[in-house]
């Protein structure tokens, strides 16, 4: 059986007698190193804390030294840190109920004999009074911290934060201030500062006319006019097409001008518009797309409500067939057409490497074609060709190569 005699002292193991002595730790100019050893803090091992960097072993409490991470340390005002416990019992409110072991009311030797429990005092801040302007708009009274509400800027007791009329007790979403610098609920404010006449008020779920005939409350009623297009506004600041005031309820902006819903229409064809159709002309009216294009769009040959061609002159149209200009001023050399020479404006330019064309000009130059991105090629002449043109003219020669090259030839 093993007995274990190979796990014996061995006399042949050799065992440092040397002293165990602690690590020595480069010390930090005053104020840049831990707080609780002194020495440099890398950031492999930093915490963090009051904004000074701890070592993760130096981060303990300051009384207990127990452990400490994000989540239960407690910057003291001693710029030390202390575990929720320790912090507490330095720190924390003091008095009957607080501290360790508060569970119980301790109270002194008078309190004991009787039997009874030691007497609250209620202190009624109200009474506190604050200067002129800056305490409770109520009262009058300091307020603190703990018993604050907003209101209108200005801070008010929490007892004090009740309607005036009718004393309910407000929050933020029931108050309403009013002009008198005072707090409503929503009722007693629509009672006293909202509106008022047929069909407002609390109550007014029909109307009572006590004995007037209907004549008699047609002509006391207040008259309406709902044409605010015959409110004018000053000069420049209404509605161009009217001129008349708009207000934020019907108003339409273009050109950032205001118009009103019902004059915000095509000046041409009085169509309804809206921030879709709307186009704004240089003659600062507003025109449907269809009017805006005969307007101000581009003319000429190709553009309109002309899906012919139309001569101004009366000639035959069959005179242009590729429906290209034969007169005019041309382009500055190397700025118009490569094809035809005349200037291209933005609408209708086709770009290649060697220069800008019209889109009726962008074909073939030996076979007429049609060319797009997909199928262009620029030649070495200045022109462009679809691929099978281009490569009867310029692509490789010989045995093997161009039309029918399915077999070979012999010269």
């Amino acid at each position: 059986m093993d007995t274990g005699s190979h796990l014996q002292e061995n006399s042949d193991v050799v065992i440092s007698g040397a002293p165990l002595i602690a690590k020595a730790i480069a010390k930090a100019p005053a104020g840049e190193g831990c707080p609780r050893c002194g020495g440099y803090v890398y950031a492999a091992e930093q915490m963090l804390a009051r904004g000074r960097a701890f070592h993760k072993s130096c981060f303990k409490c300051g009384v207990c030294t127990k452990g400490l991470d994000s989540i239960s340390v407690c910057e003291g005002p001693d710029k030390d840190i202390y575990c929720r416990v320790c912090y507490g019992k330095k720190f924390g409110p003091k008095g009957y109920g607080y501290g360790q072991g508060g569970g119980t009311l301790q109270s002194d030797i008078i309190g004991l004999e009787s039997d009874q429990a030691p007497r609250t005092t209620v202190i009624d801040t109200a009474v506190i009074k604050a200067a002129p302007g800056q305490g409770c708009p109520r009262c009058g009274g300091v307020v603190f911290a703990a018993e604050e509400v907003l209101a209108r800027g200005r801070p008010w007791h929490r007892k004090c934060f009740k309607c005036k009329d009718c004393h309910k007790t407000l929050d933020s979403i029931i108050a309403c201030d009013g002009p008198d610098r005072d707090v409503y609920c929503k009722t007693c404010y629509g009672k006293k500062w909202g509106p008022h006449g047929y069909g407002f008020a609390c109550g007014s779920g029909f109307l009572q006319t006590d004995g007037l005939t209907e004549d008699e409350i047609s002509a006391s009623r207040p008259f309406y006019n709902p044409d605010t297009t015959s409110i004018k506004a000053p000069p420049g600041q209404g509605c161009p097409r009217c001129g008349g005031m708009v207000f934020a309820a019907e108003q339409q902006l273009a050109k950032g001008t205001m118009w009103h819903k019902k004059c915000f229409n095509c000046a041409e064809c009085h169509r309804p518009l809206d921030s879709m159709l709307a186009c704004d002309g240089p003659d600062r009216e507003i025109h449907c797309r269809a009017c805006y294009g005969k307007l101000f769009g581009p003319k000429g040959f190709g553009y309109g409500h002309a899906p012919t061609l139309m001569s101004t002159e009366g000639q035959s149209t069959l005179l242009f067939p590729d429906a290209r200009p034969n007169s005019g001023r041309k382009a500055a050399p190397g700025k118009g057409c490569s094809r035809c020479g005349y200037a291209v404006y933005a609408a209708e330019q086709m770009i290649s490497k060697n220069g800008i064309w019209h889109k009726r000009c962008f074909s073939c130059s030996d076979c007429g074609k049609s060319l797009d991105s997909t199928n262009l090629n620029d030649a070495p002449n200045g022109e462009i060709y679809c691929r099978g043109c281009y490569g009867r003219s310029f692509g490789p020669k010989g045995v093997g190569f161009g039309m029918g090259a399915g077999a070979l030839t012999m010269a």
